[in-house]
């Protein structure tokens, strides 16, 4: 499949790319940067991706748009800002004839929820950046349905890695660690999440994409409510640092769910479908 990836050059972007090309896909790879990958079926288009003509261009047969600036701050204003960007982007490439939609949500379009999430769990953002993805998330759907389109929704949970990349409370541990500092400040650690190693996690997303037989909100999760302290305790050891929690060092997000994970019904029957 020929496939657009939006973001190519960030924390996700690289490694999905990687694993795309890695199952013989060819890539459009789209980002303000490089993303650093050399391989003969890959496309790079260097710049701003919101400025990309599709009527002047071969549609790929998948967009997957990961393109989001300051995913990580979840308050920073860019995200509404950047919303009407996002619409007017994937409403010109289904205008332009692309069939498939895939897009990168986030766990926080769901808001203060306690339990499982699946796809027919209410959405009740509280954040501009959870207010921004789930409104995409309908947007998204509108159109596709006013076009005739297949939209994959793709709803992360909390992506783990250990090589000090992004600004995700592991990179921020990596730095500490590596920086000499003895205790990490923490909140309780009580709260319960859906943790995903960074490879599974991108190969759930490329998973997702080269399949069109499941569709609609799916989510890249593992299934399974760990607690936070309890995983970064592990992941610590795992990873064999010094560094130790802080714990009550900060206090719990006043929108972070007590218990929040994602129902893995539907990954987990494309990946048996891959098996």
């Amino acid at each position: 499949m020929r496939i657009m990836v939006t973001g190519a050059d960030g924390y996700i972007g690289k490694g999905v790319v990687s694993h795309l090309l890695d199952a013989g896909h060819k890539v459009m790879a789209m980002g303000l940067c490089s993303c650093g990958l050399k391989h003969y079926n890959l496309e790079e288009h260097v710049g701003d991706v919101f400025s990309y003509n599709f009527q002047s261009n071969e549609n790929p047969d998948v967009l997957l748009h990961l393109a989001w600036r300051n995913g990580f701050s979840h308050n920073d204003i860019s995200h509404l800002d950047d919303l009407s960007k996002h619409y007017l982007f994937i409403k010109a490439a289904l205008e332009a004839g692309v069939k498939r939609i895939a897009v990168m949500g986030s766990m926080h379009e769901v808001g203060y929820h306690e339990g499982v999430v699946d796809e027919n769990t209410p959405c009740n953002p509280t954040t501009p950046y959870g207010v921004a993805k789930n409104a995409l998330r309908q947007l998204t759907g509108e159109l596709c349905r006013q076009h005739g389109a297949q939209m994959q929704w793709l709803r992360g949970f909390y992506l783990v890695s250990n090589d000090g990349r992004g600004c995700s409370i592991f990179s921020k541990i990596v730095a500490a660690e590596l920086e000499g500092k003895d205790e990490f400040p923490f909140t309780s650690g009580r709260c319960k999440y859906d943790f995903l190693p960074y490879e599974d996690f991108c190969r759930q997303v490329v998973a997702v994409v080269e399949q069109d037989e499941v569709n609609g909100i799916i989510n890249i999760c593992s299934g399974e409510p760990i607690g936070l302290g309890d995983y970064i305790e592990h992941f610590i050891n795992e990873n064999g640092f010094t560094i130790k929690l802080g714990y009550g060092k900060y206090p719990d997000r006043p929108y972070d769910s007590p218990a929040i994970w994602g129902d893995a019904a539907k990954i987990r029957k494309i990946l048996a479908a891959r098996a």
